[in-house]
């Protein structure tokens, strides 16, 4: 789905506009829209209604009425209006008490404030409004966007097409999702995207005599002494993501702190790359980094000749950037923002990066965000703050390498183990709570992410 910045936006309305399509149309269609989707909620909560004076103000008024109409209890607090379209949907609403008197003590809260074309400081009365309605514990459903991006929304109804924006107080989003407000696909059609939204994924097919090299043969080049467990990480999520084999290549000497890694993984010793290099030809994907440690730059460096699609990480992420090495054209790197920092010349972009070394960039984070070669970015938005916690990304690189063994395309594979990966930490945190998530529960819900995926196909 394409994501536009709050101009393009505004530019394809105007499109329509002079089509003959009026704003008064959209704001019906987009108030009803809200509407429709808070009668799903359940038990009928009393509302809140906090609208501004602009057109933001005018779609909150408009589903304000249609939920009154429903036998909702709706209170509104409005500034007073300056669109004309604002001004005509709260005559039409009925009473508005004063903004600076609302006060929240049941229900939910709908925050119609201020929508994406706000730029500024916040002042009085909203700035205390905003606070006050912070500080409720009610849950605020936002409309298009938590406005001024300070609202700590439950959920965002975003309007038409996701904006850029909202990915700049990704914070304060909640759960995001998009409503048609009646804007026709040929305009849509015309928007210039900046990044593109993954809603929905492919996952690799699956043949019914296929046999485990043609699932996928993984060879993976991590560990060090002292650091079995991200490699270890890595290789399980592997698997359970679909690879049929996967052969983890560790330094000799540390066979006692792998001897309690799950038995469906093959691990060998080495003590030079000849061992390495060889699998590494009939492997379908490889993966170098997790855990690998810093002082294996020569090694490194051959391993990097690859021709077989692989994925990097970790210490080898941070060894590329600190020596300036060449990594193969097509891999899949996943830096978090610190690897990027040391990847990136002075000046230079992610795309930037992505366009010249020819691979596909994932800047693991909320959101995550995925750079290929001359293409728009991909934002991928799913995932939990539990997330953040270590073994987490080496899980990740387990993943993408599991579906880049069955696919051959690192875009793919980026976009799907990334999608699947965040699910993934959805459902595990809905029994174990963001607080108590670690890595390898994200794996081991990695079953009830292929299914949901697939129910939703």
């Amino acid at each position: 789905m394409k994501v536009v910045s709050p101009i393009e936006m505004s530019r394809i309305e105007k499109l329509a506009y002079k089509d003959g399509v009026s704003e008064e149309q959209f704001m019906n269609h987009a108030g009803a829209a809200i509407a429709k989707y808070i009668e799903e909620l359940p038990n009928k909560p009393k509302i809140t209604l906090l609208c501004g004076s602009g057109n933001n103000g005018g779609d909150g008024y408009v589903a304000g009425k249609l939920l009154a109409h429903k036998g909702y209890k709706v209170q509104a607090f409005g500034a007073t209006p300056i669109s004309a379209l604002c001004k005509l949907q709260a005559k039409r609403f009925g009473k508005i008490d004063p903004l600076e008197t609302a006060t929240f003590d049941e229900g939910i809260i709908i925050d119609a404030l201020f929508g994406t074309g706000y730029h500024g400081d916040v002042k009085e009365p909203f700035k205390g409004v905003i606070d006050k309605a912070n500080s409720s514990q009610l849950p605020i459903f936002a409309i298009d966007i938590p406005s001024a991006g300070l609202i700590h929304a439950t959920e965002t109804l975003c309007l038409g097409l996701p904006k850029t924006s909202l990915f700049e107080c990704w914070e304060n989003v909640g759960h995001l999702s998009i409503h048609d407000f009646g804007l026709q696909d040929e305009y849509i059609e015309l928007a210039e995207e900046e990044f593109d939204l993954i809603t929905e994924i492919e996952l690799p097919p699956i043949k019914r005599t296929r046999h485990k090299y043609e699932a996928g043969y993984v060879v993976g080049v991590g560990g060090s002494p002292g650091m079995p467990g991200a490699a270890i990480l890595s290789s399980y999520a592997t698997l359970k993501a679909g690879a049929g084999i996967v052969r983890l290549f560790h330094p000799a000497g540390m066979e006692a702190e792998f001897a309690g890694a799950p038995p469906e993984i093959i691990r060998s010793g080495y003590q030079d790359s000849k061992p390495i290099l060889e699998a590494m030809e009939k492997a379908s994907a490889v993966f170098i980094g997790p855990g690998f440690g810093l002082n294996r730059v020569d090694l490194l460096k051959e391993l990097l000749q690859t021709k077989t699609p692989c994925v990097i990480d970790a210490e080898a992420l941070t060894l590329v950037g600190e020596q300036n090495l060449q990594v193969p054209k097509g891999a899949i790197l996943t830096p978090h923002a610190g690897e990027l920092k040391r990847l990136l010349k002075e000046g230079e972009t992610p795309q930037q990066y992505a366009d010249t070394n020819k691979v596909i960039l994932v800047l693991k984070g909320a959101p995550t965000y995925i750079f290929s070669p001359n293409r728009t970015p991909f934002i991928m938005a799913h995932g939990d703050p539990g997330m953040a916690t270590a073994g987490s990304g080496d899980v990740l690189t387990g993943i993408i390498a599991g579906i880049l063994a069955q696919t051959k395309d690192p875009l793919v594979s980026a976009k799907v183990g990334t999608y699947i990966h965040g699910i993934a930490g959805e459902i595990a945190v809905q029994q174990l709570t963001s607080y108590c998530l670690v890595a390898s529960d994200i794996t081991a819900a990695l079953p009830a992410a292929y299914a949901l995926c697939q129910s939703t196909k």
